[in-house]
């Protein structure tokens, strides 16, 4: 029953914390690959002042730096992209937005998590059509092949627009993002706001574990006074919050799984010295050490956190595989306009947690009980039940 007691502790452990590693990994992805890259590339001081007059920080066109980052071992796609701001409309309706000029060809791997609701993709860096954003398409009332006007003021104060064809419609995990969002091909942004160059580039890597280190060796080869290397989790706020707020919750999981543990072992262990305690009068009568005994004790708890942790695993992965082939069908989160399917991701790491928790919680729950056998009077011990 302890054995069990410890397995099903690891096992509710594992699933827990499985779920939520499953929920960091597809919110870290999705947050790259549908909005921020693995890094950006900005002229210094860009995120903290460029709001205001954002062609200020206007990166070139076309440079040798471009090139070199280009070059750069690990690295998948390059992309330029021009924010901007200003009016759509279509027909009576005038509605604000943000927008993104981009690189259709390049942009596609960095945007692949991006759902494409309606419609088609831009194809081409100099068509004259746009991506609205789901909410921003609804505002409008506007569809797949419905044109729009948009408006804005260049970057030299005067006002400029320009007509386009609505390409298709677009959503991400962000609803506020999708209310106001729009994409336009680069040419054509740079055109209607009378610019060149890009206020942001933004890097794919092959491997999220590769950002670090690869923003370290940009920022010793590029300019410092030129170029400012920022990854993706200095900009995704939200993903930050959650991970703090949701390893919270798992250290108070594992917080109560291991009190359950150390309450449900130590009185098996206590039980076990009641029941033995003829055995352990005899075994100090025949000269046995009093620390023998408490090792002997604390030998039993630990093999059953050894015992209880690995059938713990085995059926914690069992369950996973299981769970996470069948799905398990989540609501839309706060901020967000669709749900989701979850699944289970036991990582070495959390497994290691889950093991470590087995034993350190046998084995505290062991120094009691054992302590007291070690502490039992010989002939007092001789005489139980007697």
């Amino acid at each position: 029953m302890a054995v069990l007691t410890v397995a099903g502790g690891i096992v509710a452990f594992l699933l827990a914390g499985g779920f939520i590693a499953w929920i960091f990994q597809d919110m870290r992805e999705i947050t790259i690959h549908s909005q921020l890259g693995h890094l950006q590339i900005v002229r210094p001081a860009y995120y903290e002042k460029g709001i205001a007059d954002p062609y200020a920080f206007l990166l070139p066109a076309q440079s040798s730096e471009q090139h070199l980052i280009e070059k750069t071992e690990g690295m998948v796609s390059l992309t330029p992209r021009l924010a901007f701001s200003g009016l759509v409309s279509h027909g009576d309706v005038t509605i604000a937005f943000v927008g993104e000029g981009i690189d259709p060809v390049r942009e596609r791997p960095i945007s692949s998590r991006i759902t494409l609701v309606s419609g088609n993709d831009l194809s081409d860096v100099t068509e004259t059509a746009v991506l609205l954003g789901e909410g921003l398409a609804h505002s409008l009332e506007v569809k797949a092949g419905d044109t729009v006007v948009l408006l804005a003021t260049a970057a030299n104060g005067s006002p400029n627009a320009v007509e386009v064809k609505v390409a298709g419609t677009f959503a991400t995990i962000v609803k506020e993002y999708d209310d106001s969002a729009l994409r336009l091909p680069i040419a054509v942004a740079r055109k209607l706001m009378r610019v060149d160059g890009a206020t942001t580039w933004v890097a794919l890597l092959e491997r999220t574990e590769q950002t670090t280190k690869i923003a370290e060796k940009l920022r010793e080869e590029l300019p410092a006074k030129s170029f400012e290397v920022i990854p993706w989790n200095a900009l995704s706020d939200f993903y930050n919050k959650t991970v703090v707020l949701f390893s919270k919750q798992v250290s108070v999981v594992k917080f109560i799984i291991g009190l359950i543990i150390v309450l449900t072992i130590s009185n098996t262990q206590t039980m076990s010295v009641l029941e033995r305690t003829r055995e352990i009068g005899t075994s100090l009568a025949i000269g046995q050490r009093r620390k023998f005994v408490m090792r002997m004790f604390l030998a039993e708890g630990v093999l059953i956190g050894v015992a209880g942790g690995l059938v713990g695993l085995i059926l914690g992965y069992v369950l996973a595989a299981i769970i996470s082939t069948i799905g398990i069908p989540m609501p839309p989160a706060p901020g967000m306009a669709r749900g989701y399917i979850g699944q289970i991701l036991i990582s070495t790491s959390l497994a290691g947690e889950a093991l470590t928790l087995a034993l350190v919680t046998t084995l505290i729950a062991s120094i009691l009980p054992a302590w007291k056998a070690s502490r039992l009077n010989i002939v007092d011990a001789l005489r139980h039940n007697q």
